[in-house]
């Protein structure tokens, strides 16, 4: 998958290869100062994965979240959209 775009309100564009090293996504239009966790994305991420139902993939590989950009690390370990 080179790249797909979709949304309106919130664009979301993702990135990489399926058996490449990483897929990843950028999403614009988040207003600054949400706060969130990469634990908290981790916990949907999770409900993909392979034995949760018969209508998750059946891959058998871990989907790992990694926040890289656009965000400013706080001290709880949170982080705030920029």
């Amino acid at each position: 998958m080179s790249h797909n775009t979709f949304g309106h309100l919130f664009r979301v564009t993702t990135w990489g290869e399926s058996h490449g090293p990483a897929l990843g996504c950028v999403v614009d239009g988040c207003p600054p100062g949400i706060r969130f966790t990469e634990a908290g994305l981790q916990h949907w991420m999770d409900k993909r994965k392979p034995g949760q139902s018969r209508f998750v993939t059946q891959r058998r590989e871990d989907d790992l979240v990694k926040v890289l950009s656009g965000v400013m690390p706080q001290e709880d370990g949170s982080l705030i959209t920029t």
